[in-house]
């Protein structure tokens, strides 16, 4: 894990709110359908503006830590979002300084340890807003660092 400047990024996609305590549940889990939606052949196609072929995940709105509510979006990188596609919602990820995990392997066996080893180090993160840059060699990891942290390298 290193300290990255990750730069501005505009996301346009499908959103929900859940918890982690929500996705541990099955019959509760929100995200495999909201992966299904944004996975659907041409889902993405009449958006406008496309940066590259990656799909991203954005974790914004936290409620508090990694117990608490949060939003996420997966959706692709636009130059714009002057015209938004019905039911999709554009989210603006800041540049801040970030935690950069690459998490390569079988997913999302993978992503999922990556998400359990941050889970075990809250104090390294500030929980504003994070991002999964899901890509052909596996997936990139950009949790935004507190500042203190990211200062002490």
């Amino acid at each position: 894990m290193i300290i990255a400047d990750r730069p501005e990024l505009l996301v346009v996609g499908y959103a929900i709110r859940t918890t982690n305590e929500a996705e541990a549940d099955p019959e509760r889990a929100a995200l495999p359908g909201l992966w299904q939606r944004a996975g659907a052949p041409g889902a993405f196609a009449h958006v406008p503006g496309r940066v590259d072929e990656n799909i991203y995940a954005v974790l914004t709105d936290y409620e508090s830590d990694h117990t608490g509510a949060y939003t996420q979006i997966i959706g692709i990188a636009v130059h714009t979002a002057a015209r938004l596609p019905e039911g999709m919602v554009a989210v603006r990820v800041p540049g801040v300084p970030c935690l950069h995990l690459e998490v390569r392997g079988p997913l999302p066996q993978t992503l999922i340890e990556a998400w359990q080893f941050l889970w075990q180090h809250p104090d390294r993160r500030s929980f504003t807003t994070d991002l999964e840059v899901h890509h052909q060699a596996g997936v990139d990891l950009y949790i935004a660092a507190r500042p203190t942290y990211s200062e002490a390298g």
